[in-house]
């Protein structure tokens, strides 16, 4: 029997990178999947993926459109999810974004929209879910987060890193919460990962060579990595862990940060 048979799932921002992956290795141990995308560009790859995942191996699956941080379409998709493929037994909170803005250029536009997809969207998602999940005495919580939650990563982010460090906590926060309900709350931290998101500024060689040299792995994680480490949080393996964070980093979290870590086109924004 697959770890997650006939689990439920709903990961959010799923259609591209690190969601998509999530959302195959889910289905992969058996769970159905509901994926989750926000605008009309990305529901061309959210249909792609359902089909793919429908043939490879047969689960159900759904696609649903919502900006997840605005409560009337998060009610809206829930309300969808649990229609067709009936209540949330795992969700994983993967939308977020991190537009490049030094402080001192950075909008308040900015600001509200970076809170309301990174933090705002754990807020909303998860009340509601959690409610299902309550009343079954059961459920899996996963927040993408990042390293950005432990380290200053990068100079030019400072509302991107704040917000992934008030995801951090507020998994912990919820952990006390739900935990007593049998809800195990948690979340995964990547380092870089070459994925859409990180494309534009991955595709300058020496860019790519200095986040290399800066991992002690030496090498970019992958979105599988990503996958794996949430399917076994939300795996009867897992039962016991409940408000951890679980840096799939390479070691990068536990290693001081040197000076060429710091890349120079970043430095050259902070002008």
């Amino acid at each position: 029997m697959k770890k997650l048979e006939n689990r439920v799932a709903l990961v959010t921002g799923a259609s591209r990178g690190i969601g998509a992956a999530i959302v195959e290795r889910l289905a992969e141990e058996g769970a159905h999947v509901a994926i989750n995308y926000t605008s009309p560009s990305s529901l061309i790859k959210a249909e792609t993926l359902k089909q793919q995942i429908e043939e490879r191996f047969h689960v159900r699956a759904m696609v649903v459109k919502a900006n997840v941080g605005i409560k009337q379409e998060v009610d809206q998709m829930i309300d969808e999810v649990e229609k067709t493929l009936g209540d949330v037994d795992i969700l994983v909170n993967n939308a977020g974004i991190a537009p490049f803005e030094s402080f001192m250029k950075l909008t308040e536009e900015t600001w509200d929209t970076t809170y309301q997809t990174n933090v705002k969207s754990i807020f909303l998602t998860t009340q509601r879910v959690a409610k299902k999940m309550i009343a079954n005495r059961y459920g899996k919580i996963i927040n993408i987060t990042s390293t950005a939650s432990l380290l200053v990563t990068s100079p030019v982010i400072p509302h991107y890193i704040s917000s992934k460090a008030a995801a951090s906590h507020l998994t912990k926060a919820l952990a006390i919460e739900l935990g007593k309900y049998n809800i195990n709350v948690n979340a995964v931290g990547p380092s870089t990962v070459a994925t859409d998101m990180c494309q534009e500024y991955l595709q300058d060689p020496s860019i790519l060579e200095k986040e290399i040299q800066a991992n002690p792995m030496k090498r970019l994680g992958t979105e599988k990595q990503i996958g794996d480490a949430v399917v076994f949080l939300v795996s009867d393996d897992a039962m016991q862990i409940n408000g951890h964070l679980l840096m799939v980093d390479g070691g990068l979290t536990v290693k001081a940060a040197q000076p060429e870590d710091h890349l120079e086109q970043e430095r050259e924004m902070l002008l």
